[in-house]
């Protein structure tokens, strides 16, 4: 392990191994296994269980709740939120036999949440601040800001970046000025989507 910064607390279980790069900050618990060439931004926790694969990117702050997999060729940006269990895939067609895997990236933009036990499939981008619910099954992009759920998840409004406020979908053929949209939690006004 190359520790890049003090402060870094690292669970007498956890295996960190030579040449993963762990930002200034960071705790790893019990159990959880960082690869070599991995790297971890500043003040990221890794729960219980997690395993972080080879040449994966983690910016900082980064949220990875018990018994998340991060697998090679997933991108995860600044302030994001993983929930417990839940699953990123790396190949569109995995089979046990054929050992010529083609890795799918994913990228997960800043301050994306993803609920527990949701399964993102490869190749997707999930905008910045969209909110993916538990039990998800994520098989398209996803736009910033947006709340999305269910197999498969569809949008079902926006969330402000504080995520406390929901924004109704537009219904179809409707414009809408999103910049009438304003948070009463925190008095954001929003813009930058795209339906």
């Amino acid at each position: 392990m190359t520790e890049e910064r003090k402060n870094v607390r690292i669970h007498p279980s956890a295996i960190v191994e030579d040449g993963a790069k762990i930002g200034e900050g960071t705790s790893i618990w019990h159990h959880a296994h960082v690869r070599n060439n991995s790297e971890l931004g500043r003040g990221c926790v890794l729960g219980k269980g997690v395993y972080i694969d080879t040449g994966v990117k983690i910016g900082h702050n980064a949220r990875i709740q018990n018994r998340v997999s991060v697998y090679q060729g997933v991108i995860i940006g600044n302030n994001v939120f993983l929930g417990p269990h839940m699953v990123f895939t790396n190949d569109s067609y995995p089979r046990a036999f054929n050992q010529e895997w083609k890795i799918v990236k994913t990228l997960v933009k800043d301050g994306a949440s993803i609920g527990a036990n949701a399964v993102i499939i490869c190749g997707l981008t999930l905008g910045e601040f969209c909110m993916i619910g538990s039990g998800s099954v994520v098989t398209k992009e996803i736009p910033p800001h947006a709340l999305v759920y269910g197999n498969p998840a569809r949008v079902h409004g926006y969330v402000c970046k504080c995520g406390l406020k929901k924004f109704p979908l537009p219904k179809k053929g409707e414009v809408v000025d999103i910049t009438k949209f304003v948070c009463e939690n925190c008095d954001r006004i929003m813009k930058g989507w795209v339906e």
